[in-house]
């Protein structure tokens, strides 16, 4: 069992639900006996009719089995799976509201649980990639250091209340961080006193900081450099080809600079988790705006932003 590379047998499309709870809970249900890994936990969900529309299935498939009726869903990640029954696409999407009591229709348990606790077991092995992303923040703030002095120093209530419980913030540096180095990684560690963030460097040297709990590379970063780099990897990419290099190098969430790639990949989302291009101020963002992605804000001076050309 493994998530695989080109199909060898027929595919069979599934739409998953990810049912968040405002504490940020997730749903996950065990399969009934008579199915294969019956007993497994994993995300509720099941399979796409053909012709049917994604978010259709879903519906219709979390009212047979669990007597609810969700709201929107927002596009997540989708990925293939090579179990011994079946070769599936796993179409995953976030809900954040639904109506009704649930029950377990198929005789199945149910259970919320916190993805950074600890997990109900067996997993379904497609869940385990899944559970894990959950525990990325959904917003990446690019600051100088001192901008990061100035969030640091803001109310804690600030990102509870916007983010909808998720009161953590990725944290990068900016592209040139190895100017004043010295003065960036203070301001590292001191965020990194503040659990509320959640901290990322940008180039490979700082990631041995205090604190930094990944790095976030530029895709044509040297191989060793990536390869060593501890904790979550993220890349930056600005076209499809860096998308497909960023799956095959093993990244675990890429950031998306052209909003080209960004609009593509709000209908259909890659494998990997994705950062897009914010068009709201923080203080504005809610799941709804969001959607299933995360995304990434520039809070640094114009003059160390990087512009988008007119092609992308």
């Amino acid at each position: 069992m493994s998530r695989a590379g080109p199909p060898r047998r027929k595919v069979t499309r599934v739409a998953v639900g990810v049912l968040l709870r405002d504490d940020g809970c997730v749903l996950l249900a065990d399969r009934p006996a008579g199915k294969p890994f019956a007993g497994y936990w994993e995300f509720p969900g099941g399979k796409i009719e053909p012709g049917e529309p994604v978010e259709r299935a879903l519906g219709r498939e979390l009212h047979e089995e669990l007597g609810i009726d969700i709201g929107p869903s927002f596009p997540w990640v989708t990925f293939e799976f090579d179990y011994p029954h079946a070769y599936v696409e796993l179409q995953f999407r976030r809900v954040y509201r639904w109506r009704g009591q649930l029950l377990a229709r198929e005789g199945q348990r149910l259970r919320f649980v916190d993805p950074a606790a600890a997990l109900p077991q067996p997993l379904l092995p497609a869940a385990v990639p899944a559970l894990r992303w959950l525990l990325l923040p959904r917003v990446a703030v690019l600051v100088t250091p001192r901008a990061a002095v100035e969030l640091t120093a803001a109310p804690a209530s600030k990102e509870g209340a916007t983010l909808g419980g998720q009161a953590r913030l990725a944290v990068s540096g900016a592209d040139r961080c190895d100017e004043g180095r010295g003065s960036f990684l203070q301001t590292v560690r001191k965020l990194a006193a503040d659990r509320r963030h959640w901290l990322l460097a940008c180039t490979h040297d700082a990631q041995h900081a205090s604190g930094i709990e990944g790095v976030a590379l530029q895709i044509d970063a040297p191989g060793p450099a990536a390869a060593e780099a501890a904790g979550w990897r993220g890349t930056w990419v600005d076209s499809d080809a860096d998308l497909r290099a960023a799956l095959s190098s093993r990244f675990d969430f890429v950031l998306v600079r052209s909003p080209a790639v960004a609009k593509r990949l709000r209908a259909s989302p890659p494998a990997l988790p994705a950062f897009l291009p914010a068009d709201a101020q923080l203080a504005q963002l809610d799941p709804d705006r969001t959607g299933g992605h995360g995304c990434w804000i520039d809070l640094r001076p114009p003059a160390g932003r990087r512009v988008a050309s007119p092609s992308e």
